[in-house]
């Protein structure tokens, strides 16, 4: 297993970071290893809302069906993921207000497949990779919702 876990300070209400992270149409708008979105569910998302998310890692491309697990709107919202090689990945985004603005949390557990093989086979080609992406991701979210 894998395990990112970020966060950062946006000086944007708490509702508008929310409708922004949680609209599957908008991902392509701050998360920099997105390439696509199919069958996305409408928001505002409920628990039990999907989408198949095609996303490139290291000039690899592959498909994520993720699953809404739990949502309380709008601080936290639970993603459960299933991907190539039935790897599997949760992601939570936990927002709370900070001032006038809102710190978003990400946390990201990938399990790849292949048991411990799969795993130290998983860190040697990802590498520090998810951590600079989900970083990136997150300064790229700052700028959209603070210009």
């Amino acid at each position: 297993m894998s395990e990112v876990k970020a966060h950062i300070d946006i000086d944007a209400p708490i509702e508008t970071v929310w409708e922004t992270i949680m609209d599957p149409q908008r991902l392509g708008d701050w998360v920099t290893i997105h390439k696509s979105v199919k069958d996305a569910s409408s928001p505002p998302l409920a628990a039990g809302a999907t989408m198949e998310q095609c996303m490139a890692v290291r000039g690899v491309t592959f498909k994520v069906h993720w699953n809404l697990a739990s949502v309380k709107a709008p601080q936290r919202a639970d993603w459960q993921g299933t991907g190539p090689a039935r790897s599997q990945a949760r992601i939570r985004y936990e927002l709370s207000e900070n001032g006038s603005g809102t710190r978003f949390t990400y946390h990201n557990e990938f399990h790849p497949p292949g048991g411990r093989l799969g795993a130290i086979a998983s860190r040697f080609i990802v590498g520090a990779t998810s951590e600079r992406e989900a970083q990136n991701s997150l300064k790229k979210l700052k700028r959209l919702l603070e210009s």
